[in-house]
């Protein structure tokens, strides 16, 4: 009787080793990654500027014009009438507007 009470002492202990490792490996594959993809958009969405290109979720390209908190202004195609107002977490990708004077010097580089 007591070997087989020392036994399952070892398969618990090597149970709870076991899951550790799987609680680990479901972290830093799937929790983690998705943490940081977070956060990277909420820094993308907080700083949304006038003038920046952006791709909204549902596939529209556009400009914002104007930033009011947590909704922005988003002009659409050559229409100047199609100014929609939209939710910052509509935005999912940001392409930066340059400044004139950067423009003309990478034209004095060439």
């Amino acid at each position: 009787m007591a070997y087989l009470s020392q036994t399952s002492g070892g398969g618990n202990a090597f149970f709870i080793i076991y899951m550790v490792v799987i609680i680990a490996v479901f972290y830093f594959l799937l929790i983690r990654p998705q943490r940081k993809q977070q956060k990277e958009m909420s820094a993308l969405q907080s700083s949304l500027k006038a003038g920046d290109s952006v791709l909204t979720s549902s596939g529209f390209y556009g400009v914002v014009l104007d930033v009011m908190g947590d909704t922005v202004i988003v002009e659409f195609g050559n229409n100047k009438n199609c100014r929609i107002p939209m939710q910052k977490s509509a935005i999912v990708q940001v392409e930066r507007a340059q400044d004139p004077s950067a423009e003309t010097d990478e034209q004095e580089d060439k």
